[in-house]
C-alpha cells in the first residue's frame, strides 16, 4: 500500500508497503482550501471488468470518440501486458482514471489517458492523482513520465499545458501530426531519476518516439496463427 500525505503546501511523503497486479489499498490524502480529502487508488495490470465499469464513464466524458481507444483495443493491450488501469475513488464514486503504459527502450512511464470526473474538476483531484502517479512510477524504477499534450494554439490547450507544468512536467518544442486525428501534439516529460535524467536535446522529437512506440504496440493487431 502506498500512503501518500500531502500538506497544504503540496509536499509529498510516501511509504511503499505492497505492490501487486491488483492493488486496492492505496490511499491519497490531499487538501483543497484547507479541507482534507481522501481518495482510494486502485491499480490493475490485468483486465478487470468491474474497474473498467468505474473508469469508462469518466473516460468517455473526457475524450471524444475519435481520440480514445476502443474497449476492444484496451482489452487486447491488457492481454499483451502493455498497460495498467488506475482508478481513484472518493467513497463509492470513481473520481478519476488513468491508463498508463511503458516504453521499455527508454524506461519511461507513458500516460496514455488521465481524466477527472467533470463534477470533481477544479478541486485539486487532478494534481493529487498526478503526484500519486509520480510516486507510483518512482517506486517501480522508471526514469521518468511522458505524456502527449495537444499543441494547437487555443485557450483550452494553453490551460491544459499550464496544468501539466504545475504538475512538474516540461513541454517540448517538437509538434507531431497524426494521420488519423486532426489535433497536433507535443511531448511533455517529468524526470524521476537524477542519475539518468530525461532530457530533450532535439526539441522533443526523439522523446516523442517513446509515445509512438507505445501506440504502435497498442494498435498492433494480433498475428494470425
Amino acid at each position: 500500500m502506498l500512503i501518500v500525505h500531502r500538506s497544504p503546501a503540496g509536499r509529498l511523503c510516501g511509504v511503499f508497503r505492497h505492490a501487486g497486479h491488483y492493488n486496492k489499498g492505496m490511499t491519497i490524502i490531499f487538501y483543497k482550501e484547507g479541507e482534507q480529502r481522501t481518495m482510494q487508488h486502485q491499480v490493475t495490470e490485468h483486465w478487470n471488468e468491474a474497474m473498467w465499469q468505474q473508469a469508462e464513464p469518466i473516460y468517455e466524458e473526457a475524450f471524444p470518440e475519435h481520440g480514445r481507444k476502443t474497449k476492444t483495443i484496451i482489452m487486447r493491450m491488457f492481454e499483451r501486458g502493455l498497460c495498467a488501469l488506475h482508478v481513484w475513488s472518493e467513497g463509492q464514486t470513481a473520481a478519476a482514471m488513468a491508463l498508463t503504459g511503458t516504453d521499455a527502450k527508454e524506461n519511461l512511464l507513458v500516460i496514455d489517458y488521465i481524466a477527472v470526473r467533470g463534477s470533481s474538476r477544479g478541486q485539486g483531484a487532478g494534481l493529487a492523482c498526478l503526484r500519486d502517479l509520480h510516486e507510483w512510477a518512482g517506486r517501480r524504477g522508471f526514469r521518468g513520465i511522458v505524456i502527449e499534450a495537444e499543441a494547437d494554439p487555443s485557450e483550452e490547450n494553453a490551460g491544459r499545458i499550464a496544468f501539466w507544468k504545475k504538475a512538474g512536467f516540461t513541454p517540448t518544442a517538437y509538434v507531431h501530426s497524426y494521420i488519423w486525428v486532426p489535433e497536433t501534439y507535443r511531448a511533455m516529460y517529468l524526470s524521476l531519476d537524477p542519475e539518468h535524467p530525461v532530457e530533450s536535446h532535439d526539441g522533443g522529437e526523439e522523446l516523442f518516439q517513446s509515445i509512438l512506440r507505445f501506440h504502435e504496440k497498442a494498435y498492433r493487431r494480433p498475428s494470425k496463427s
